[in-house]
């Protein structure tokens, strides 16, 4: 049982770290430095008419990590980096299912969600992508969403 325990905690406290790694990385290198590969995510797809993005470049971002993770915590005595890279993984493939393919509908999934929770997601990545440019932006985070997104809208 304890063998399983100490991957387990380790994974999803990954995960759950991955939710601010993620909010410090789109606040100050997406809409920092790299604003030159996400600029393009905050124009209108219909405008752009491409399927793929700069902005999809981030995978990679953080794609590296984990992989490096898989391949240290497999190869070396330090198997816990195995169990960050899963759950880095594991974040990916939330992150994916939730703004790609719910928020953004770049694929045909998940498009009659409708609870308080899929709502305020969908209120507080509209927030933030009602500022085109890289300055006064807000909601930078995906899984943790403001109160405020919560209350219904009145306009």
């Amino acid at each position: 049982m304890s063998t399983f325990i100490i991957p387990a905690i380790i994974t999803i406290v990954t995960v759950f770290c991955m939710e601010l790694v993620a909010w410090l990385a789109h606040k100050y290198l997406m809409h920092g430095f790299l604003w030159v590969w996400h600029e393009d995510h905050h124009q209108p797809e219909v405008e752009s008419g491409k399927f793929f993005q700069k902005n999809d470049l981030f995978f990679l971002v953080f794609a590296i990590p984990s992989a490096a993770s898989y391949i240290i915590g497999l190869s070396t005595p330090n198997t816990w980096l195995l169990y960050v890279g899963i759950g880095i993984s594991i974040y990916g493939v939330i992150y994916f299912l939730i703004h790609d393919v719910y928020i953004h509908q770049r694929f045909s999934w998940f498009k009659h969600l409708d609870n308080p929770y899929s709502r305020a997601i969908l209120r507080a990545h509209g927030a933030h992508h009602a500022h085109t440019g890289k300055e006064a932006g807000e909601s930078f985070g995906l899984l943790l969403v403001s109160a405020k997104y919560f209350l219904k809208r009145t306009r």
